[in-house]
């Protein structure tokens, strides 16, 4: 049977409970006031005095103030000093915890509602402030005590970073920390490491003392999270930079550098950049210093006479390890990047001409191989690399040998490089290259044609040929060279000059017997070969047909061949690789009186057999040429530059003109030079003379 209960209490509070159903909480008012005593304040008091008396006068303090004052005057040693310290402030905190638990309400109401009242635990921090740690004796033993556990760490000893944490974080709470700790502790820190600094520059190599730098770096970033106030971070850090790199610079990079970055130490140069990326102006020193390297290893290169034949390879490889420093390194920092061009371009034009000249060269040599070194993408990549050196060149010469001797491995490669050099320099440098492509592709046209002409023709010849009709002013001069050539040869090239000049009337053509090259058919004991040869060796190797024996002056008659060629082409056939010619007496120069005569016991593996000419060396009148050459292909860089200045400025003195050039031509040139472009320019009407000043250029709009 169900049964209804119900209570009242003092408060005002029903409960009702009731079988089966859910409770309910009901509040009443108050039936009457609480009367309390007139005694109650006074006893409430006496109460929270006497609990806070037994607060303070727990046996749980093991030292009291007296004895605290003690310790700081005998010799107690710090660590057991700081121990005490450390437990007197536990204490204090404890106890100063437990009577803010009593004063709750007081704490969260009253003082709050005042704001001039300090709370509870503030009221603590201030007693404990004026009572123990502003005592000179305790301050000045809890601080060296920390600051000697901290350097025992430094030194690599096992320090409580516990007992540090909780006393370093006393003095913060405090509000002592920076005044009474931080600026003894960045003092002693900058003391400690300037002397480190100091010895460890002359005792260890750059790499190793790079390392310990990093690694003291990360000792104190572990300091500050584990013990220091995160406020110390900033100036911590600041001073073991400045101690250990800032007063090192100079030093570091002019012992170490060069050695890190000819050994390609990629970890030390990339901990190198991150470190004196820290330093004030410290990316700054290290740019100068890169620049100066560069300048330096690039200048070797290119001013050693006896590199010659490795310098656009060496450069190159050179350019690769400087690009990879910066990918790798400096984190592709734009300014390392641009330095380096300026370095580059500075060192390759203090050797004037020669620098183009072999990279118009090296060109030459990889278009020549093709694909036999390398397939399409690596080719490409080369000639990408190539170009970033490769500017105001002349390689025109070089382009016209492999076009016309066939020599050219890839049409692809060749316009592929031909598109670079139109980017880079203009279309007017590489007009007459796109000119000599033209010629070409051309001349197949009409090979085609020709030989069509041929079959109709009654008489037939043995002999094949291919004609390349080149447009004069499009292709490099060559100097024209009279030779005998074999009656049916002569024949031939009536044909084809009565089948061109029937389609083209009003031309003219000029045979180059030098560009002349032909495949010869021979029998030897050992059988059948073919020999590729030049039309100067042609024409000596044909003489053998008719006699056994010849000499230097009937070759000379027969053939008529210049001297100094018929040397190198005679030469080439008797003291080469491929000797098909026996020279009596032996040897590797060709004098007068040698006499030559057909080897038939020649051997060799191949069916079609090469047989190069020997490359005759360089005089100066040729090198003189090369310059000058040069120079003509540079003239329209003068010129756009010339131009440029002029629309901008409208008027200039000579002098001041000159200067602007001098400041945005990258390349070496006379001021003789500069006068006959300006006046180049007048002739065309781009600019002209003032009438009253000759000295004084306006610019024509």
């Amino acid at each position: 049977m169900a049964e209804d209960l119900q209570k009242s209490n003092i408060n005002g509070l029903s409960k009702t409970a009731k079988s089966g159903t859910s409770k309910k909480l009901i509040i009443k008012n108050l039936k009457d006031r609480p009367k309390l005593t007139e005694s109650y304040t006074e006893d409430t008091w006496l109460k929270l005095r006497d609990a806070v008396c037994a607060i303070q006068n727990s046996t749980s303090i093991k030292y009291n103030l007296e004895e605290l004052y003690q310790c700081s005057t005998e010799t107690l040693d710090n660590l057991t000093f700081l121990k005490k310290m450390n437990g007197c402030w536990q204490d204090h905190c404890r106890q100063t915890i437990m009577i803010r638990s009593i004063f709750l309400f007081l704490d969260r109401t009253y003082i709050l509602q005042n704001a001039l009242l300090p709370s509870i635990w503030d009221t603590g921090l201030e007693l404990f402030r004026t009572h123990i740690v502003s005592d000179s004796g305790v301050q000045r033993r809890t601080v060296d005590g920390i600051l000697e556990q901290i350097e025992r760490e430094r030194a690599g000893e096992t320090a409580d970073r516990s007992l540090l944490r909780s006393l370093l974080s006393m003095l913060s709470d405090l509000q002592v920390y920076k005044e009474c700790f931080e600026k003894r502790f960045l003092s002693e820190t900058e003391r400690l490491y300037a002397a480190e600094g100091q010895i460890l520059m002359q005792e260890r190599e750059v790499p190793e003392y790079l390392h310990h730098v990093a690694q003291r770096l990360e000792e104190e970033n572990d300091r500050v999270i584990s013990y220091l106030d995160q406020s110390t971070n900033k100036a911590l850090i600041s001073t073991v930079e400045k101690q250990l790199l800032g007063e090192h610079m100079n030093t570091i990079l002019q012992k170490g550098l060069k050695t890190l970055l000819d050994e390609n130490r990629v970890t030390e140069l990339t901990l190198l950049y991150q470190l004196f990326s820290k330093v004030k102006d410290g990316l700054i020193i290290l740019l100068q210093f890169w620049k100066q390297y560069i300048k330096d290893f690039g200048g070797e290169i290119v001013s050693s006479p006896e590199k010659d034949k490795e310098m656009i390879q060496e450069l190159l490889d050179f350019k690769d390890k400087m690009d990879n420093v910066i990918q790798r390194c400096f984190q592709k920092n734009d300014n390392f990047n641009n330095t380096m061009k300026e370095a580059f371009e500075n060192f390759i034009n203090n050797r004037p001409n020669k620098p183009a000249e072999l990279t118009a060269k090296f060109v030459d040599s990889k278009l020549r191989t093709g694909n036999k070194e390398a397939t399409e993408e690596e080719m490409e990549r080369t000639l990408d690399k190539i170009m970033i050196i490769f500017r105001f060149i002349h390689g025109k010469k070089d382009l016209a040998k492999r076009l016309l001797l066939g020599k050219s491995a890839s049409v692809d490669a060749e316009k592929s490089m031909l598109s670079k050099l139109k980017h880079e320099c203009g279309a007017a440098f590489t007009s007459k290259l796109e000119g000599m492509f033209k010629d070409m592709e051309l001349s197949k046209d009409i090979m085609i044609q020709f030989k069509q002409y041929i079959q109709n023709q009654s008489e037939s010849s043995s002999i094949e040929l291919t004609v390349n009709v080149l447009t004069m002013g499009y292709w490099p001069t060559y100097t024209p060279m009279d030779v005998h050539l074999p009656t049916e040869m002569l024949k031939l090239q009536e044909v084809f000059k009565i089948f061109y000049l029937a389609k083209h009337s009003g031309r003219k053509l000029q045979w180059q017997p030098t560009l002349g090259h032909a495949v010869l058919k021979t029998e030897f004991k050992e059988g059948k070969k073919e020999l590729q040869v030049s039309l100067f060796q042609t024409l000596v190797l044909l003489m053998f047909n008719e006699t056994d024996e010849l000499t230097v002056e009937e070759i000379r008659t027969a053939t008529g061949i210049e001297d100094a060629e018929l040397k190198r082409t005679l030469q080439s056939l008797a003291c080469g690789k491929a000797r098909v010619l026996n020279k009596t007496p032996r040897g590797k120069e060709v004098e007068d009186g040698d006499r030559f005569n057909f080897d038939s016991d020649f051997r060799h593996k191949l069916f079609r057999i090469k047989i190069n000419q020997i490359q005759m060396k360089e005089t100066v009148e040729e090198q003189v040429s090369t310059t000058e050459r040069v120079f003509q292909d540079r003239q329209y860089q003068i010129d756009a530059a010339v131009v440029r200045i002029m629309k901008m400025r409208k008027t200039l003195s000579h002098n001041l003109l000159v200067s602007e050039l001098y400041n945005q031509l990258k390349f070496p040139v006379k001021p003789a030079d500069l006068k006959k472009r300006v006046e180049s320019l007048i002739d065309r009407d781009y600019m002209e003379r003032d009438k009253e000043n000759p000295n004084q250029y306006h610019y024509v709009a």
